[in-house]
């Protein structure tokens, strides 16, 4: 067994309680064996007769769980700096996508890209947020709008599981856009959705979760419940990008299909809240991407008085979120979403591994579940997102393996 002791506080973030329940441990041990928590508790209460033949030394810092970064776009041809500028200008998204832009640019290039340049591309990004404290991240599709493209990238997820020590969650999620060649067939390309590509993709085991973009731009709410019903149908969980850009009943469509989670969310409705805390859909908030389009922030109180239990993610993708930085989010989350530091760090661990159905396995630090866990060099957690810096992440831990920091 192996031991870390001389932390100053360990946050076990269990599920019990409220949001702001992160459960604090000051003056804390935590004890592992291979792969999974064996004990955590104050280091003055550790059991004498657990056999610990390796020590390490916290030396004063915090200890969380392993960061969950439930909503990305991870593998993807390409960047859209260009769209960034146009932003800062006054071009809005939805405009510049009907201009060729957005998804659809990011489309073409991630067809022109090969397995190996998607993966490689994906594989350093990955190494960069584990520095950051991020053990596990959950990895969409919806860059290829064929079947070949998106199993293309789901493959490149499959792969990666074997080759990076994050536990990575694959998403298809083909319904992001109508691609061009079927912009006159939309109704075409649900039929290809639904009897060709989910089919395909769960026979193979390339996705857990099926997602879809409802908004004007995308897919509409009778469009949704086709294809999340098939998804669900093959076995896909439902997840729904709702209510991003206007109130499109995406949030009540959630609740009304049991989806694993709803996100973006800036424009939910009243009904959207009440119908997601009586099923218990999580909601995931996105705030760098609220930040990069300038949208007005998801009403986190709201959702959290209403009882929704608010995950916090990046949304990392090349346009309206162009960063993996999961702690900037958190903070972000606080500022804009009007969240506390306990509150966003709820959010991006076991509420986040709620949001991939994950929470009986990780997001906590208890007994029984996975070693995932992290030393950030600060005095609690109100100072870690209070004094920002590029990185306070001074070691991580996955599946009880030192993986980064000295």
């Amino acid at each position: 067994m192996k031991i870390l002791e001389n932390i100053a506080t360990l946050y076990t973030c269990a599920m019990d309680g409220e949001q702001k329940d992160v459960h604090p441990i000051p003056n804390a041990a935590l004890i592992w064996d291979n792969d999974s928590i064996v004990w955590v508790g104050k280091a003055d209460e550790v059991p004498a007769n657990y056999p610990i033949n390796q020590r390490f030394d916290a030396e004063g810092r915090i200890v969380l769980p392993g960061l969950i970064d439930c909503h990305t776009h991870l593998a993807f041809g390409g960047w859209r700096a260009d769209e960034f500028e146009l932003r800062s200008l006054g071009a809005a998204y939805i405009d510049i996508a009907k201009a060729g832009g957005g998804i659809l640019s990011t489309v073409k290039n991630t067809r022109k890209a090969t397995k190996y340049e998607l993966k490689e591309k994906a594989r350093g990004v990955l190494a960069q947020m584990t520095a950051l404290g991020v053990t596990t991240v959950e990895c969409k599709s919806g860059y290829g709008l064929t079947t070949e493209d998106e199993i293309k990238v789901l493959e490149v997820y499959k792969e990666l599981k074997t080759d990076v020590p994050n536990r990575l969650v694959s998403t298809f999620l083909g319904a992001h856009t109508i691609p061009p060649e079927f912009i006159e067939r939309r109704d075409e390309y649900i039929d290809l959705l639904c009897k060709e590509m989910i089919p395909k993709i769960s026979e193979a085991k390339l996705a857990e979760f099926c997602d879809i973009f409802v908004e004007i731009s995308a897919f509409t709410i009778e469009e949704a419940r086709r294809i999340l019903e098939t998804g669900k149908a093959h076995g896909l969980s439902p997840k729904i990008h709702a209510d991003q850009l206007s109130c499109s009943s995406g949030a009540e469509l959630a609740a009304e299909l049991g989806a694993a989670s709803a996100d973006h969310l800036e424009y939910i409705s009243d009904q959207g809240i009440s119908d997601m805390a009586k099923k218990g859909v999580v909601a995931v908030s996105l705030p760098l991407a609220t930040f990069y389009l300038c949208q007005p922030a998801i009403p986190a109180r709201k959702l959290i008085e209403a009882g929704v239990p608010v995950a916090v993610s990046t949304d990392f993708n090349p346009g309206s979120a162009p960063s993996f930085h999961l702690p900037m989010a958190m903070m972000m989350a606080c500022t804009l979403q009007k969240m506390s530091p306990a509150e966003a760090l709820k959010g991006t661990t076991i509420y986040a591994a709620k949001a991939i159905q994950r929470d009986s396995e990780i997001g906590s630090l208890e007994a029984g579940k996975k070693a995932d866990f992290i030393e950030i060099d600060a005095e609690n957690v109100n100072h870690w997102l209070y004094h920002f810096r590029s990185n306070a992440c001074e070691r991580v831990f996955i599946n009880g393996e030192h993986i980064h920091g000295n």
